[in-house]
């Protein structure tokens, strides 16, 4: 196989709250690692669930460690969760099933922080952003480096991609974008890497997304194994 990726075809699982992360994570895939075998895990229930728990509360850490259970049992080598709400609950399920498991974000937030000193980040899911904002300042800190935040919610953006209409939720975002102040600018969901080019369109700078950084991290880790 290309690459020094394993022979045969790594299986991958990915982990999904909703359905709208599916599409930016397989076309990434596609670029970056076409020699991956993904295949899908979807429990729609985990956003209700993060409005009713608090971060790294029981129940929800005990459903992750579930669901990481479960990829194990079809064969993953790797996991990839791609909602970005659930930072604690995710780390306790890779402290739980010793398989390489990757937060929907962490590659993106190396790639910020080294980028800065300044990064805006833009999020569709609200939730998202106190974890998000909290996974880039203590990945500035353990590089002695700090970072300067500013997010902002996109209101609108999501609904309009559930009902079908990506143009608004691309326009929305591109729209929260201008006027930014940033060394890099961060897309939080996977769902919002499709507006890239809208963004971009509008700002200046590099528009970070998760799904292609995720891939390439997932692939070095999987190819490390061998």
């Amino acid at each position: 196989m290309s690459g020094g990726v394993a022979p045969g075809r790594p299986r991958v699982a990915l982990i999904h709250a909703t359905r709208l992360a599916m599409g930016p994570i397989a076309a990434a895939l596609a670029r970056g690692w076409p020699e991956a075998d993904p295949f899908d895990i979807l429990d729609e229930a985990l956003q209700a669930e993060r409005a009713r728990h608090a971060a790294g509360a029981p129940a929800l850490v005990a459903r992750f460690v579930d669901l990481s259970g479960k990829a194990r049992a079809r064969g993953a080598a790797a996991i990839l969760y791609t909602c970005s709400a659930f930072g604690p609950e995710i780390e306790a399920a890779r402290r739980a099933v010793p398989l390489p498991t990757l937060k929907p974000n962490e590659a993106m937030v190396d790639d910020a922080v080294a980028a800065g000193p300044r990064v805006a980040l833009l999020a569709t899911f609200e939730p998202s952003l106190a974890p998000m904002r909290a996974e880039l300042l203590e990945a500035a800190a353990a590089r002695g480096r700090t970072l300067e935040v500013e997010t902002r919610f996109v209101a609108g953006a999501m609904s309009a991609l559930e009902r079908g209409d990506g143009d608004a939720h691309d326009a929305a975002i591109a729209a929260a974008a201008e006027g930014l102040r940033a060394d890099a600018l961060l897309l939080a969901q996977f769902s919002m890497a499709r507006a890239r080019e809208r963004v971009a369109a509008v700002w200046a700078g590099p528009v970070l997304t998760s799904p292609d950084s995720a891939v390439r991290a997932l692939r070095a880790a999987v190819v490390s194994l061998y």
